[in-house]
């Protein structure tokens, strides 16, 4: 399925996804930050993922198109690396509860507390 829209508020720190069946997610910088699809990021395999923190303020800076499937978002602590094809990026809109919690939960388990607390 593909994005009928993608909007960057103002701020830079949240962007919005409509899609072809009507569905709208808006995701935070951050959440996106922490998700993404990246090697850096994701690891190259299960076990490998690398605990991104000290990101709640991070705002995209750029959004560039990559062919017909995806998107790459440029970030401004300089993270520019991973594409969001839009089945990913589908996928983090419909498990983005779940995922962000597991985040949390995590950040909580290595002893990190995020600076602006929700």
């Amino acid at each position: 399925m593909t994005p009928t829209e993608l909007r960057l508020d103002p701020s830079k720190s949240r962007l919005t996804v409509s899609w072809e069946d009507g569905r709208t997610v808006e995701f935070t910088a951050e959440y996106l930050r922490v998700h993404s699809p990246s090697a850096e990021v994701k690891g190259h395999g299960p076990g490998q993922e690398t605990l991104q923190v000290n990101k709640e303020d991070v705002t995209i800076a750029a959004i560039e198109p990559v062919g017909h499937y995806a998107v790459k978002l440029v970030y401004d602590d300089g993270h520019n690396t991973g594409l969001y094809s839009w089945t990913y990026l589908r996928e983090l809109g419909e498990r983005q509860a779940e995922n962000w919690q597991r985040y949390l939960d995590r950040l909580e388990a290595e002893g990190y507390a995020r600076k602006n607390a929700e």
